[in-house]
């Protein structure tokens, strides 16, 4: 269903339930961000090979001393310190439920976002599309089934799979037993947008020309001791017939023992006829919560569709083995570290002119003290060195809280980032204060003001200020009426996963 579809499908039912005379409820949360950001610009700037001269470190440089790229037309090209852009990005969600539809059991969820810039250019990505529908379904929930039909979202180990259409669920929860299956026209990934969408224009002729038809089933057992769940989902191009993608996968989670939990799983590729990601966690956590410590391995493979081209650079995955431990040793203060080291498979490939480091490792340890209940501190640091570059850097910030009514924050952070296979070296100062106050339990608000200081290390003219300010606001309200419970049978009220109707 195509997300106009589902809006005049909501409105229907409201309409029908007005008629009707039912006791209508709502909840909605209206959620709205703008910020203000000053930054550097950057202008493009070409000249000809022959204009070009010699840097102290023996590579070409324009006249002015910035490096250059040049190409086989015999022109070179560079970047050159452009005037500070202003840009002031706003957007506002607003997330609705609506039941008391004349019919015992049924509810509207609609979740919109709205985004733009409120400076004179468009300066600032992700303001397109200017409007979308991140969800629109009507829910019918009964003792043994749950039916959706609209513009929704499945969470499985293979992703957020986002499509127009329609998700039964049976349930047996006598026995922990669930079966579902879902089919509609599918969105593309990441996104609430069909690929056919003009936001997805660089994309341009390697797109589908129609949205792609989607479609899966899943199963899930649960029990005091094991939670067993399985995942298969295939999407088709109806332009050609071709697969888009098919791929199934399994998770378990096992609890032998009081505080130990075993979790794993694994899913595999069936289109493209390898196995995908998969991880194995042991975690364990002391009876009085003064100790957590976890252990695992992961394998990442990243996904693409058949009909992108990044499936034909045969990507490779990583292995990584990692663990966690978080103390609590006195009332108030936790100490938590964890770490991991990473492996890329062989991606056969020959680079004979250069070394290049296949592995990598990743660090961060960080302690909070909470003295009272009015102030709180924290602070960390954390390292990382992989193929192509590595950072390091702490970060810290003081809470005051007032009430339970008003929070002040003071952070701040340092961040250096050396490269390897890039000409600059950055390092990053931010500071910033943040405040949140809550006048009422229907109303939130939130400022912040932050300064980044960057500086950037080469060794030509393009080591000018990258420091930006930004100050942002925001304010989250909440409305409501009717009781959440009205109408729905007294075996769905009892459900322990089900949240506001």
């Amino acid at each position: 269903m195509r997300g106009p579809r589902a809006g005049v499908l909501c409105a229907l039912l409201v309409a029908a339930a007005a008629a009707s005379g039912a006791t209508q409820g709502y909840r909605l949360r209206v959620d709205t961000r703008v910020q203000a950001v000053a930054y550097r610009g950057v202008a493009f700037d070409s000249i000809a090979v022959g204009d070009t001269v010699t840097g102290p470190n023996g590579a070409l440089v324009s006249p002015d001393g910035y490096a250059v790229s040049c190409n086989q037309n015999r022109y070179c090209t560079f970047y050159r310190p452009g005037g500070i852009v202003h840009a002031a990005p706003v957007t506002t969600t607003a997330d609705l439920t609506m039941w008391g539809l004349g019919i015992a059991g049924l509810s509207v969820r609609a979740i919109g976002r709205a985004a733009g810039d409120l400076s004179s250019g468009d300066h600032w990505a992700g303001t397109t599309s200017h409007v979308q529908l991140l969800e629109g379904y009507a829910q019918y929930a009964a003792e043994r089934w749950t039916a959706q039909l609209g513009r929704q979202t499945v969470e499985t180990r293979l992703g957020f799979t986002g499509f127009d259409g329609a998700r039964l669920a049976l349930r047996d929860s006598r026995r922990g037993l669930e079966v579902s299956g879902y089919a509609g026209w599918g969105l593309w990934q990441g996104a609430t947008l069909p690929v056919t969408s003009p936001a997805l224009n660089p994309l341009d002729e390697f797109r589908p020309p129609e949205r792609t038809i989607l479609a899966g089933a899943g199963g899930s057992w649960t029990t005091s001791h094991l939670d067993l769940r399985a995942i298969y989902q295939r999407e088709v191009d109806p332009s050609t017939d071709y697969f888009v993608s098919e791929r199934a996968g399994v998770d378990a989670v096992v609890r032998p023992y009081r505080g130990v939990t075993l979790t794993g799983g694994a899913d595999y590729d069936i289109a493209q006829g390898w196995w995908g990601s998969a991880q194995a966690q042991l975690a364990y956590s002391a009876p009085t919560s003064w100790l957590s410590a976890s252990a695992g391995v992961r394998r990442y493979r990243p996904h693409f569709d058949l009909w992108t081209i990044w499936g034909a650079f045969s990507p490779v995955p990583y292995t990584a083995f990692d663990g966690s431990v978080t103390f609590r040793p006195v009332t108030g203060l936790q100490i938590s570290t964890q770490g991991e080291r990473y492996s890329f498979a062989n991606s056969e490939t020959a680079t004979p002119l250069v070394s290049v480091e296949s592995s990598g490792w990743r660090f961060s340890w960080r302690a909070a003290y909470t003295p009272g209940k009015a102030w709180a501190v924290d602070g960390g640091y954390q390292a990382e060195f992989g193929p192509g570059a590595s950072s390091r850097g702490f970060e810290g910030g003081v809470t005051y809280t007032a009430a339970n009514q008003l929070s002040i924050t003071a952070h701040g952070a340092t961040l250096d980032r050396p490269l390897e296979f890039r000409f600059d070296e950055a390092s990053l100062d931010l500071f910033g204060l943040t405040a949140d106050y809550r006048p009422m339990s229907r109303m939130r608000i939130q400022l912040e003001a932050s300064r980044y200081a960057e500086d950037r290390k080469r060794p030509d003219a393009g080591a000018f200020s990258w420091d930006q300010l930004r100050v942002s606001g925001r304010v989250v309200l909440y409305f409501g009426g009717g009781n959440a419970d009205a109408g729905l049978p007294p075996a769905v009220r009892a459900m322990p996963e089900r949240g506001s109707p």
